[in-house]
């Protein structure tokens, strides 16, 4: 029996967007996700959907204990997110959500490489008009960088699946390839090009500097869907077909670290989110890396924890950002004051980074236990780093600039800004309450995970540990404020790998038409004056006055006639007499 993909239910129902009125579009995109979480949690675990297609065995619904914690999570978020959404009223944004929303869905669950490849393509082609619906200038740049990034990522994906294909003769999704640091010869071209396609959407080193350049872009609304869905489908990916390939273990100690930096100096508050959102894929990327059932169901358990306390914190900042117009922190400040909602739901965001009795931790805490088993000591010292960091920046710094900073006097007109609309606070206080809900009751996370996972959360030592350290770290952001060393930032742009192509590739880009318009230049005019010249010498002969253009007489022209024929008869006899 052929199930529908719970996923599809929102792209089909999202073509009814555009006919709809104001109101019923906005009921229809909380409805559509909970009708799909009812059918998700109606239907047994296996695979589903089975369609054979030219040769091809096409398994469109595979649930099982990887697919099911992700695909759930994605249907609260998106419930969460079109309570959110309720106030917009163009019909562009929420098709554009559900269609998103759904394909990421489908994706998760689908069983074989094209039906994923195909569901992959739709994310980044839906989730481009949550950029551009802003309308500007600058949107649109960012949102045509964006999707050539996506597209691209998805392309690379399309050739290591039809390589797959080919050498195997299956497009089962299944265990791709388990590369290694010290043995990646025997690991085919085709996993390569997978592993490539998958760490673009997953924000790895080098290829992450589309994130923090589309999300602080998007709309106030559109950001909180983009931060739930697109890389944590490609962590589910890599979780999917790459575990125990220890070469993600450095790659993700990498997003771990750097992005702490570029958080750190950033001004715009939701591009702050977008880098501590890559350090927190990092995690998840470690524990894929690590591979071992407490690592899987970590690299789960954090996906599920981050999708809701990720998009708290931009659902908190989208508020900032539609009642006072900006998100950055130089032009910010009191607003705990006159926001007391989103301050709250936002100081509690920050508390599910990585506070005990919180989504953060519960989810954290199996992946730094599966890294101190895997007997790499840095290893943990590093994720506990990056869990201060995250707190730090994410967290303390948003909270302390955005809501309890005092103000300048440039920005007392927006120290006047209310709390948003009452749909806005209604899906800041769910995200608030569905991450308290999981921090309290770890048991009911892990009972959904992959494998068999009966891990004491709250161990009094551990707890303990934590709580000294964040403490010790909100104290020393709390000093470094009073004394005056810590700065807030100033009007900016972070220049990050981007730098590459957007000024680096531009500038040689532009030497090269330059050079090639030179060439073409000085060509052309060569061309030109060789038919010039031409023209001029044909002219001087074939012209009225020229020789050969003027009339000559009978007489003249048999003579040349008869001479012609005598020099051809001459070398004919010449030939002749020569053999």
């Amino acid at each position: 029996m052929l199930e529908l993909n719970p996923g599809v239910i929102l792209i089909v129902g999202a073509l009814l967007m555009p006919i709809l009125p104001h109101v019923a579009r906005g009921l229809l995109g909380v409805l559509l996700p909970l009708l799909a979480l009812y059918h998700l949690i109606s239907l047994p675990r296996g695979e589903l959907g089975t369609i054979t297609l030219f040769d091809l065995q096409l398994v469109t619904l595979r649930i099982d204990d990887l697919s099911f914690p992700f695909a759930i999570v994605f249907l609260i978020a998106a419930v969460i997110a079109a309570v959110y959404s309720l106030h917009v009223r163009g019909w562009v944004q929420h098709m554009s959500q559900q269609m998103y929303a759904g394909a990421a869905i489908a994706a998760v669950l689908a069983g074989d490489l094209v039906t994923l490849f195909v569901f992959w393509e739709i994310t980044a082609i839906t989730s481009v008009f949550l950029i551009w619906a802003i309308g500007s200038e600058r949107a649109y740049n960012v949102g045509m960088r964006y999707l050539i990034v996506q597209v691209g990522s998805g392309v690379l994906l399309l050739a290591g699946v039809m390589m797959h294909a080919q050498a195997n003769g299956s497009i089962a999704f299944d265990t791709l390839a388990k590369i290694t640091v010290s043995g990646t010869g025997d690991v085919p071209l085709s996993a390569w090009l997978m592993l490539i396609g998958i760490g673009v959407k997953a924000a790895f080193p080098i290829l992450h500097a589309w994130l923090p350049d589309a999300y602080p872009e998007a709309t106030p609304t559109g950001a909180v869907w983009l931060s739930a869905f697109t890389t944590k489908l490609a962590i589910y990916t890599l979780a999917r077909g790459y575990p125990g390939s220890d070469l993600l273990i450095p790659i993700g100690a990498v997003m771990v670290i750097f992005p702490l930096v570029f958080a750190m100096v950033a001004d715009d508050l939701r591009r702050v989110l977008s880098y501590a959102l890559i350090n927190q894929l990092g995690f998840m990327v470690i524990g894929v890396g690590i591979g071992t059932e407490l690592a899987i169901a970590g690299v789960a358990a954090n996906a599920f924890g981050h999708v809701i306390y990720k998009s708290l914190l931009f659902m908190a900042l989208g508020a900032v950002l539609l009642q006072t117009g900006t998100a950055k922190a130089s032009a910010l400040g009191g607003l705990h004051r006159t926001m007391p909602i989103t301050v709250t739901c936002g100081v509690l965001a920050m508390l599910s980074i990585s506070v005990p009795l919180f989504s953060g931790y519960v989810a954290k805490t199996l992946i730094m236990s599966a890294a101190m088993k895997h007997d790499v000591a840095w290893l943990y010292l590093l994720l506990l780093f990056g869990s201060v960091g995250v707190f730090v920046t994410a967290g303390i710094r948003v909270a302390y600039e955005a809501y309890f900073r005092t103000p300048t006097a440039a920005n007392a007109t927006r120290d006047q800004a209310g709390d948003p609309p009452w749909n806005m606070q209604l899906a800041m206080a769910l995200g608030a309450v569905v991450s308290i809900a999981v921090g309290l009751n770890p048991s009911a996370l892990y009972a959904i995970l992959p494998g068999d996972i009966s891990y004491p959360a709250y161990k009094p030592d551990k707890v303990l540990a934590q709580l000294q350290i964040l403490l010790f770290a909100a104290l020393g952001f709390a000093l470094m404020v009073r004394f005056g060393l810590y700065r807030s930032p100033v009007p900016s742009r972070v220049t990050d790998a981007d730098w590459f192509y957007r000024t680096l590739g531009y500038n040689i880009a532009s030497t090269l038409l330059l050079m090639l318009a030179g060439a073409w230049k000085t060509i052309s005019e060569a061309g030109s004056n060789f038919v010039n010249y031409a023209e001029q010498s044909i002219g001087r002969t074939h012209n009225p006055d020229g020789i050969l253009g003027r009339t000559w007489s009978t007489g003249f022209m048999a003579f040349v006639a008869t001479l012609m024929l005598a020099v051809y008869l001459l070398i004919f006899y010449a030939r002749e007499f020569s053999r």
